[in-house]
């Protein structure tokens, strides 16, 4: 299966209704019968991670876990709810290190899980190790606050200097 064709079934949370929610897609996931935002979770390994994650729309928090570690599977679950509360807002990419070794290397990956913000391809906001919801929700909008000031002063730049 390639990854345009990889989807992963999701719950609406406002309808109830099954979703086919595509790994690879502009924009972000709505419901196909309420149209309200629906969480974003997909997987990547080596040879799909630009089109999944780099190429995304929107912000992607990156999950390099393994399956075989215990703090990984503890936050996994906790991605999960704060993918679900920032549906519309965010995407969580999954990659598992042990299939996707050159990511691993190429972000310096030296303990899992480790936990990063992509903004268009670019790391604006990286984590090592589990952390409780509320920590990780802090951690995300403290990226998104960072993000939204930069973008603003490049704007406030584009006007030539004057005020």
């Amino acid at each position: 299966m390639t990854t345009a064709d990889a989807t992963r079934v999701i719950r609406c949370p406002n309808c109830g209704r099954k979703n086919r929610v595509p790994a690879v897609a502009s924009g972000s996931s709505r419901c196909g019968n309420c149209h309200k935002p629906l969480p974003w979770i997909a997987d990547a390994l080596d040879d799909t991670f630009a089109g999944v994650a780099e190429d995304a729309d929107l912000p992607v928090i990156v999950d390099m876990w393994a399956t075989w570690c215990g703090p990984c599977r503890m936050v996994s679950p906790v991605l999960e709810e704060l993918a679900a509360e920032r549906a519309g807002e965010v995407k969580l990419v999954k990659v598992d290190v042990d299939r996707a070794p050159r990511l691993s290397s190429r972000f310096s990956v030296q303990a899992v899980p480790t936990l990063m913000i992509l903004d268009h391809g670019e790391v604006i906001a990286r984590q090592a190790g589990a952390a409780p919801v509320a920590v990780l929700r802090r951690w995300f909008d403290d990226a998104m606050t960072q993000r939204r000031r930069a973008r603003k002063s490049a704007r406030a730049g584009e006007g030539g200097g004057e005020p």
